[in-house]
């Protein structure tokens, strides 16, 4: 008999139902839930993450959600630790951890180790990637990586965008592709576990018309007075983490702006949109 800790994986793009899944699960055993969720992690990010209502977290009562501000850093190596934190409590509670979430870098970091001479994240280069992407579309972003890295361009797909960031940022800070510095060290990863991993791919057509029905309703229950807020309460700059997440870097562009006509509004809409076809 196995004697490593068993870990129910979850995962899928946004809008894929994962989350309710997760909910049903939670209901029908003795499981906790664990969030994988790199835009979940930020305080008063509400309307524009769909993070669950506080109802909802009272009922299925979530870890790793609102535990930082909008101006702090939560990385790849922050969530391994405190999932394995969280990971091994549930255990010696007699309790089985649901992962449930979208960030596949987390759950990449997760299951297959870290690499530990990988240069830290620049925000600054990952600002410039993310602005090629937006300005010429992620396929020239993903056509760069493949010139200076084949081997990631292999295992990568164009929709593969937080990778796609993280292989370039690598190779423009250190001059090495990704994936013969992570070739060269050996990963720590949690053998302890048995990790069993289900994903949720629906039809991509039918994913798209989701997110963007879950868009329009983002605008139209406030999210553009919550982004104010947050620009009142913080001072928010376009290259943080926190803003990278689908929606938060257009509605601060188009409020800092201050042009505020119907047009405006609708370019920044579209531009929201265009972002979600890219995941």
């Amino acid at each position: 008999m196995s004697t490593q800790l068993p870990v129910i994986n979850l995962m899928g793009p946004t809008a894929s139902g994962k989350t309710a899944l997760a909910c049903q699960l939670y209901e029908q055993g003795n499981f906790e839930l664990i969030s994988v969720d790199s835009a979940l992690v930020f305080k008063h990010m509400d309307i524009g993450t769909a993070k669950p209502t506080k109802e909802e977290l009272l009922q299925y009562p979530h870890h790793l959600i609102d535990i930082i501000s909008p101006l702090e850093v939560y990385s790849a190596a922050n969530f391994v630790e405190d999932a394995c934190g969280l990971i091994d409590d549930m255990h010696a509670r007699g309790k089985t951890p649901i992962l449930v979430g979208g960030t596949m870098l987390y759950f990449k970091a997760l299951l297959e180790g870290l690499s530990s001479n990988l240069p830290s994240a620049d925000y600054t280069v990952r600002a410039d990637i993310e602005a090629k992407g937006e300005s010429e579309g992620w396929s020239a972003v993903y056509a760069e990586l493949c010139s200076v890295d084949p081997l990631a361009g292999e295992k990568f797909k164009v929709s593969d965008k937080q990778r796609i960031i993280r292989a370039l940022e690598v190779y423009k800070l250190t001059g090495q592709p990704i994936t013969k510095l992570q070739a060269e060290q050996p990963k720590n990863v949690p053998y302890r576990y048995n990790f069993h991993n289900y994903a949720l791919m629906p039809d991509r057509a039918e994913l798209h018309q989701r997110i963007a029905q879950r868009l329009k309703i983002m605008w139209d229950i406030g999210f553009l007075n919550e982004v104010e807020a947050l620009m009142k309460k913080y001072d928010l700059d376009e290259n943080l983490p926190a803003m990278r997440s689908v929606g938060y870097r257009q509605a601060l562009e188009f409020l800092q702006k201050g042009d505020k006509t119907v047009e405006k509004q609708r370019e920044m809409e579209d531009k929201a949109l265009f972002a979600t076809r890219q995941l």
